[in-house]
């Protein structure tokens, strides 16, 4: 049945493939994104993973041992010690407060109240709820329920955190604020975070590395990069044609090394004769240690009468630099 497609087998067997041979490796600390149209498993390999659905074969390993393998007991101490999970609809229990829902993992976990109240807070604060400890569910926005529900995935200070589409319910500005503020907040507590979505812009706003799924298939695997600039397939390449390269396109790649460098020491004539034998209009002033002083064009230094002043003091330091690894869209 190997060579056969996910129709094929459904026609044959009366089966729907939800995954096959489906095999990846995660990094500590790396947000992964698996993304695919509707239908094409994501959601199901999630579930895979915390093992609320129970894969036909293969092996799930996490920190050495094979999930799969676990019994009861031993699959829910996992799922509360090690892994934690935000879904789309947020989750949260109508009966509590904000506090009550941020430290209900810990509460499940026998943590005492003091205690689960202390991380709960510290875990509202850092995704910016602080004050909202005792309002109830219907006084949140969706934008501020979904906070909730990731506070209460990181009280629990898990290894991993699968988010399963935590943002796809959300107003679109709403959207783009949360991911900005995921992005930020994984700079902080660098979680291994698995992050579902359909989404592609979403996908390289967040991700470090991104797998694309088609028909319960991992199609290709790479940086958002490598995603769009070197499609794996003319499905891939269909999937991103929407999104500019400019979005994944590093500085350092577009960029030439400026043909006129000087110092704050430089004559004005040296500067010049640089200029000229370089046949450019302009040179970039760099001080001692190499940081950026501005920009000098020959029209300024050749409107200078006092050729003894500073030739830094000519320079136009109104023009940004930016580092190397800042992408096109960024930096314009």
């Amino acid at each position: 049945y190997r060579s056969q497609t996910r129709a094929e087998l459904q026609q044959e067997l009366g089966l729907v493939v939800a995954l096959r041979d489906v095999s990846f490796q995660v990094y500590p600390g790396e947000t992964f994104v698996v993304m695919g149209l509707s239908g094409s498993g994501k959601s199901t390999l999630v579930r895979c993973l915390i093992g609320l659905i129970e894969a036909t074969s293969g092996e799930l390993n996490v920190d050495g041992d094979d999930i799969t393998a676990f019994d009861a007991r031993d699959l829910r101490e996992f799922r509360r010690s090690k892994m934690a999970m935000v879904f789309q609809n947020f989750g949260l229990l109508p009966h509590k407060n904000v506090l009550d829902n941020a430290a209900y993992g810990l509460e499940v976990k026998g943590v005492a109240r003091d205690d689960r109240y202390s991380v709960a807070r510290e875990m509202l604060d850092k995704v910016g709820l602080t004050g909202w400890e005792n309002a109830n569910q219907r006084e949140l926005s969706g934008g501020m329920q979904q906070r909730v529900g990731l506070a209460r995935a990181l009280a629990v200070d898990p290894h991993i955190l699968l988010m399963d589409e935590p943002f796809s319910g959300l107003d679109p500005l709403i959207r783009r604020q949360m991911r900005e503020e995921l992005s930020l907040l994984q700079s902080e507590i660098q979680k291994t975070i698995i992050f579902i979505t359909h989404d592609l812009d979403e996908a390289i706003t967040i991700g470090d590395r991104i797998a694309i799924m088609r028909d319960g298939e991992i199609i290709q695997i790479g940086t958002p990069k490598e995603i769009i600039t070197q499609p794996a397939d003319d499905f891939v390449k269909e999937f991103t044609q929407g999104i500019s390269k400019t979005k994944v396109i590093d500085i350092e790649h577009v960029v030439s090394e400026p043909d006129v460098v000087f110092s704050p020491t430089d004559s004005h004539e040296l500067v010049r004769t640089k200029m000229e034998q370089a046949n450019t209009d302009y040179a970039i002033g760099l001080d001692p240690e190499e940081q950026y002083l501005g920009i000098l064009c020959r029209d300024q230094l050749d409107a200078a009468v006092d050729h003894t002043i500073d030739i830094d003091s000519l320079v136009d330091s109104s023009i940004v630099s930016v580092l190397p690894d800042t992408t096109l869209d960024e930096a314009l």
